[in-house]
């Protein structure tokens, strides 16, 4: 295949990556990263400290050059976690920045600093399309995390995928500040720049201010969560500058979790610029998003990414052919975005593959143009009540546009009635004040049908959330 890096090869003085005040040119960036890589070279795989740094990124290039599976690994897992991928993944060396402090799991290993890697070399040889590239570990919420493996190939069509779909170019600069250990702020977020000949500015941390200088000072593109966008939603009437600045970008860009349509509308509203979302895991990279030519499609993720197929199917995987908008079956995707293995998995593998087909276990509805409009996971957000299959997704962004709910979460639980009764976790705009639970079914019913109304209502202070902003339903219970 040819360079995952062509940038790399041709050599420029224009910025590749810039983290705070330190700041690599694509002709530094391979000199760093080939000192690096030939240091690297011949291992089986190496753990990358994760941290939203520049030696991060530097790191990672580096093995990607060298041709050795990089592991990121989260700075804020667990002993135990911890424990588990580096025992699973079996790196041979760290790449950590000298002054990094590292965990015992880590400790113990030959670390290279990607700051002082030596004189750089000639770019290494290409490896083979099917090589592994990366192996990211999944979040672990039903067992131990899984090392999912991403080869070259994959990592190249799901970039070239969304050049496509979001028009993406040298000619931009993409602003972020997502964690530097998964999909989303690693392979899109550092490596999508880098594949384009374009650049990086990581702001190390979401800040409001941050966002609106870098996007003043040249950015054109601005990766978030919705978190981060909910913040800047909040801060839209108050805040000029911020308003000026998201007007004047190419592209808003929200992942890793739906984006409620109230910041949606409150976004476009003062900007005049829609936020496109995107769908995709660990797993398949990105299968599908809103397109940057299209027309905004507010609650959907888009149609199919060029390359990716995807079917809809029932309970006994039968492939449903609705286009309604309305009959929710399970995403299934295959293509050249998809993952070759979970490592040392063969059963895990085997059971999330049928047919070639990778099995999400997230729900959605098609509309006739083809976009996708997920309503949750199959196994926490598919309610079965009454005899309907309810998707909790489009009842939370219902709830969220009541002006008394800040927050919204909606699970099932069981029922002696309906076999499952539909609960509505609420955390108040007014915790003094919150709306009653008969306010907020009335509110539900007219929006919905009637039997997608909450039954019961539960208030709280905050939602449980993961480092990426989901919200983590298995910690909910009554």
């Amino acid at each position: 295949m040819s360079s995952l890096f062509p940038a790399l090869a041709t050599g420029s003085d224009r910025p590749a990556l810039r983290f705070g005040d330190r700041t690599l040119s694509y002709d530094e960036l391979a000199a760093t990263a080939t000192g690096v890589a030939a240091r690297i070279a011949g291992s089986d795989r190496v753990a990358v400290w994760a941290t939203p740094t520049l030696g991060t990124a530097v790191g990672v290039v580096a093995a990607l050059l060298a041709g050795v599976p990089a592991v990121p690994v989260n700075p804020g897992s667990g002993e135990r976690e911890l424990a588990h991928v580096v025992t699973d993944s079996a790196p041979s060396l760290v790449i950590a920045e000298q002054d990094a402090e590292l965990p015992p799991a880590l400790a113990g290993l030959e670390r290279v600093d990607p700051r002082a890697s030596g004189p750089g070399a000639a770019l290494p040889d290409e490896p083979s399309a099917e090589s592994p590239a990366l192996i990211v570990y999944t979040s672990g919420t039903t067992g131990p995390p899984k090392g999912a493996v991403l080869s070259r190939r994959a990592v190249a069509a799901t970039l070239d995928a969304l050049a496509d779909a979001w028009q993406w170019t040298a000619d931009d600069v993409l602003v972020h500040a997502l964690p530097l250990f998964h999909v989303h702020g690693l392979i899109l977020g550092i490596l999508g720049p880098l594949r384009r000949g374009g650049s990086v500015v990581h702001l190390g941390r979401f800040e409001n201010g941050a966002v609106a200088r870098a996007l003043a000072g040249g950015g054109t593109m601005l990766f978030g969560v919705p978190t981060m966008y909910h913040r800047v939603a909040e801060a839209l009437p108050d805040d000029p500058a911020l308003v000026k600045t998201l007007a004047g970008a190419r592209l808003l860009v929200s992942g890793s979790a739906g984006l409620p349509v109230h910041d949606h509308r409150r976004i476009a509203a003062a900007t005049g610029r829609g936020v496109v979302e995107r769908y995709g895991m660990t797993e398949t990279l990105m299968n599908t998003s809103v397109r940057a030519d299209g027309e905004p499609r507010t609650g959907t993720v888009g149609p199919p990414l060029p390359g990716v197929e995807l079917r809809l199917v029932d309970e006994s995987d039968a492939v449903l052919d609705a286009s309604d908008g309305e009959t929710i079956g399970e995403i299934q995707v295959r293509g050249p975005n998809l993952f070759t293995e979970y490592l040392n998995r063969p059963d895990a593998t085997a059971a999330a593959m049928t047919d070639g087909w990778f099995r999400t276990g997230d729900m959605a509805t098609r509309d006739a143009e083809g976009n996708i409009r997920i309503v949750g996971r199959k196994a926490t957000d598919l309610i079965k009540s009454g005899g309907y299959k309810i998707g909790a997704g489009e009842i939370e962004s219902v709830l969220l546009e009541h002006p008394g709910v800040r927050e919204a979460a909606v699970t099932g639980e069981p029922d002696d009635d309906l076999g499952e009764r539909i609960v509505a976790w609420i955390v108040p705009e007014q915790p003094g004040q919150p709306p009653t639970p008969e306010a907020l079914a009335a509110h539900v019913t007219a929006q919905l049908s009637a039997h997608k109304r909450p039954r019961v209502v539960r208030y709280l202070d905050a939602l449980p959330r993961n480092d990426m902003g989901k919200i983590m339903k298995r910690a909910l219970h009554g």
